[in-house]
């Protein structure tokens, strides 16, 4: 099942919990306290809390576009606790109350959470948000394939582009039947590539702006590999079409192509026995493996009326043995086979992920990347994932397009096309 159904069956589940939470809001009940996330994940995690906590008892509100949702409607309920991604952004301050009392030994200890993402939760030297779980980047291949790559556990961009070149082959009708990776495959693979030349894209109030010089640097590197390696981009388009139209775990098994490019929340939440004969190496940029954007973070509105509540959860959630108790809880529900890990991701946790995340996703024993090799993600406006896929992506595919000879839109012409649909 995929995570969009998997949402789609939880949403009424979120909506009866959403009215639940208003009654009880304008009763004389003093010890709930309600938590918005756009994560499903959440109404297991606040089931097993209030099954330990006799005397709290979180209500979860869904909001599908969290970061968006901020600050609420006059007339609507305030959060106490809000989970979800995007919220740093430009109105962190403004949102969210700073969490530096919560950092001790008793409650959350810094030492616990990944160093570069705790880092992210910053701004103006004060500690707004915690790091809650994230994903990272990668590319799966056979195992029957992986003495083509060394002995690492992280592949750099170069590195992939020239072993996937070495893979291609034609027939003698100069088709190519083999192809061992097109950047034009994935939209987000696009994306990923303008993070090798520093941040393209910054926030400004709720759109950005654009680096140009850094945009076409990338451009040209999408361009040039794929001239390079698999002669254009209809080229790749065409065997795309004819042979990738299984699921990606399946293509680089059947050896058509050697990569597939993917991120750990899709490949880990299928099944152990889809993924028994494939190996990864994680993606690196800039000699980091970069965080994907959608890192989830946990705040303490600013204008929360039960922020003891909320303080208490948080010192609840950031102990390893309760997050080892909700990995329990998914396996036993089955709810692990629609979701990955805590929250979707790895904890933000380093002991969950290194003691117990191998129980339950064994191809992770001895692959899992270092606190020092990671790098958080930027800050983006909060409807970063609309512009991404109606600005970003567009312009990525017609400008690192080698058989477009002239650019359709400028990404200026595309972010003003989306303000004006959806600003």
């Amino acid at each position: 099942m995929s995570k969009k159904t998997f949402l789609r069956l939880i949403a009424p589940v979120f909506l009866i919990l959403g009215l639940f939470s208003s009654c009880n809001n304008n009763s004389t009940n003093t010890d709930t306290f309600t938590i918005w996330t756009d994560r499903p994940e959440f109404v297991s995690y606040s089931e097993l809390y209030n099954s330990l906590n006799p005397k709290s008892k979180a209500i979860v509100v869904y909001k599908p576009n969290l970061a968006n949702s901020l600050p609420p409607a006059k007339d609507e309920e305030k959060p106490d606790l809000v989970v979800g991604s995007f919220l740093k952004n430009k109105r962190i301050k403004k949102n969210f109350r700073p969490l530096d009392g919560l950092l001790s030994e008793d409650t959350v200890r810094a030492d616990t959470i990944y160093r570069p993402l705790l880092e992210w939760g910053k701004a103006s030297g004060k500690q707004f948000l915690f790091p809650v779980s994230f994903n990272m980047p990668l590319v799966i291949f056979s195992v029957k394939n992986e003495y083509l790559l060394p002995k690492n556990y992280s592949i750099s961009l170069d590195e992939l582009k020239t072993t996937a070149a070495q893979f291609n082959a034609k027939n003698k009708d100069d088709f190519y039947v083999k192809m061992g990776f097109g950047p034009s495959w994935d939209n987000e693979f696009l994306y990923l590539v303008t993070k090798n030349f520093g941040q393209c894209f910054k926030e400004k109030g709720t759109s950005f702006t654009t680096d140009m010089a850094k945009l076409q640097q990338s451009v040209e590197y999408i361009k040039d590999w794929t001239q390079s390696a698999n002669t254009s981009t209809t080229s790749e388009q065409d065997f795309q079409f004819k042979y990738l139209y299984t699921p990606k775990y399946r293509q680089v098994t059947e050896e058509r192509t050697l990569f597939a490019y993917t991120s750990s929340e899709d490949i880990f939440a299928i099944s152990s026995e889809q993924i028994k004969n494939l190996a990864f190496r994680w993606i690196t940029v800039r000699d980091k493996i970069p965080v994907q954007d959608n890192m989830v973070s946990m705040a303490i509105y600013r204008k929360s009326r039960k922020p003891k509540e909320a303080e208490d959860f948080i010192a609840w959630f950031f102990q390893a043995e309760n997050q080892k108790r909700m990995l329990e809880r998914a396996k036993k529900m089955d709810l692990s086979s629609m979701t990955f890990g805590i929250s979707g991701g790895f904890s933000s946790l380093h002991t969950v992920n290194e003691l117990v995340f191998p129980t339950y996703y064994h191809t992770l024993l001895g692959n899992l990347p270092s606190e020092k090799s990671l790098a958080a993600p930027y800050a983006f406006p909060s409807r970063w994932v609309s512009l991404k896929e109606r600005v970003v992506y567009p312009y990525l595919i017609s400008a690192g397009n080698t058989n477009q000879e002239k650019q359709t839109e400028s990404i200026t012409q595309l972010l003003s096309a989306w303000e004006k649909q959806f600003d």
